[in-house]
């Protein structure tokens, strides 16, 4: 809760990155509450009032996962939200004249984007989305310590850049610094 908030406020694709890997440890933990408390919250070293409060964070996406039927896979709607607000500012950027630079990113990572699209068999929705899933693809390969091959890893380059970039973008638009 407390490193979500930090990271939304700070870049937007670091949190989306971290809420999915929160997603994925609440299904390692199977969901259960208790063994989050004992095993992740505990840890923490904050007073107790903001162990509750993070304990009541978990649970409430508990329930939200249990909610939406994400108990398996997939992604909680308010993420996939912010994933679909980010797309709605890549399609502002790309055609934006005053974009160049953004615009000069996504050309080079287009045949990166499409590929993943391609890999992707129709389960996401749009070219931000296949970006997030190649970078949380290639952050579980390397926490596997599994190899990844040198064209992935310059595709993934490429993808990153635009992601990074687009978290600028939208990090100064919140801040009232550019406007599209």
């Amino acid at each position: 809760m407390i490193i979500a908030k930090q990271k939304k406020k700070e870049n937007i694709a670091e949190y989306i990155l971290y809420m999915w890997q929160i997603e994925d440890l609440i299904r390692a933990y199977k969901l259960d509450i208790i063994e989050i408390q004992k095993n992740i919250v505990e840890r923490f070293v904050q007073p107790a009032p903001i162990k509750k409060e993070i304990e009541n964070w978990y649970a409430g996406l508990i329930d939200l996962m249990k909610e939406e039927n994400k108990i398996e896979s997939g992604h909680l709607q308010f993420v996939q939200n912010t994933i679909n607000d980010l797309n709605e500012l890549h399609l502002q950027l790309i055609k934006s004249p005053d974009q160049l630079d953004y615009i000069e990113v996504y050309n080079q990572s287009k045949p990166a984007i499409t590929e993943l699209m391609s890999k992707s068999q129709g389960t996401v929705e749009n070219e931000i989305e296949a970006c997030f899933n190649g970078l949380y693809g290639l952050l579980m390969l390397r926490l596997q310590q599994k190899t990844v091959s040198a064209e992935t890893a310059n595709a993934m380059t490429s993808v990153s850049h635009l992601i990074a970039l687009i978290s600028k973008k939208h990090k100064l638009i919140e801040q009232g610094k550019i406007e599209l």
